[in-house]
């Protein structure tokens, strides 16, 4: 069975979007994967299919029902294997071994939040995980469910042409990834570096390696701080000098 995206939502014509197109929308025709969506709507209540209601303590804005969602997530529960997974600025930051570890599985199953959010105890009960794609709000959770599902999809079997583009690439191994060049070698004053014309695989690689550590440490001191801890924790473990 194909990896199987589940995407519970108020509005299911978002999906596939731009993972219609490109490489996605590619694999998805060729049945590498799947995209379901739910309309939480159909699961809301009574003549006007509510599914929200006003928060508890008070405040501004509505609260989607536990009820609700619950009943919305029970329906997809049947995909075993599949991460959980509720798209909310509250959550921790989403990383690149999170979507390998997706891509992994099954499939994953999405719950898009709106309005201020989803109750707490259907997400406690259900033991969904609860990921942010960034510091800052968006109208919606289906937005950030795209972006994730375009991380994995394009590590699942038979997408990318090339199997080395998955690795080598920024955060595969914890470092921003180096600048590429291509022809011209001279353009508008700025010539392509020498090493990586040199035909020198071995002095290719280790400029690469370089300007990979070059960049993190400029532009993602915190990348770069857990990079040294965890080669410093890797040579304590193997018994290596530090």
């Amino acid at each position: 069975m194909s990896w199987t995206a589940a995407i519970l939502t108020l509005f299911p014509e978002m999906f596939p979007g731009p993972l219609g197109q490109s490489l996605a929308g590619r694999a998805l025709d060729a049945d590498l994967w799947r995209c379901e969506t739910h309309d939480l709507r159909s699961f809301g209540l009574g003549r006007h299919k509510t599914v929200d209601d006003t928060p508890c303590g008070g405040g501004a804005g509505m609260v989607m029902r536990p009820d609700v969602v619950d009943a919305a997530l029970a329906s997809v529960s049947r995909n075993d294997g599949a991460s959980c997974v509720y798209l909310t600025p509250r959550g921790r930051p989403l990383t690149q071994a999170d979507i390998r570890r997706y891509t992994a599985g099954s499939g994953v199953t999405l719950l898009c939040g709106r309005y201020e959010g989803v109750d707490e105890r259907v997400l406690e009960a259900r033991s969904v995980e609860q990921v942010s794609i960034g510091d800052y709000v968006l109208s919606g959770g289906e937005t950030a469910a795209l972006v994730l599902l375009d991380a994995c999809v394009r590590l699942l079997p038979g997408v990318m042409g090339s199997a080395e583009s998955g690795v080598e690439e920024s955060f595969s191994d914890g470092l921003l990834e180096y600048p590429h060049y291509t022809r011209p070698a001279e353009w508008n004053g700025r010539a392509v570096p020498d090493v990586l014309l040199s035909g020198n695989h071995a002095a290719i690689a280790r400029w690469r390696r370089e300007q990979s550590e070059r960049v993190t440490r400029e532009r993602r001191p915190d990348l770069w701080a857990a990079h040294l801890s965890n080669t410093t924790h890797s040579s304590v473990q193997e018994g290596h000098p530090i």
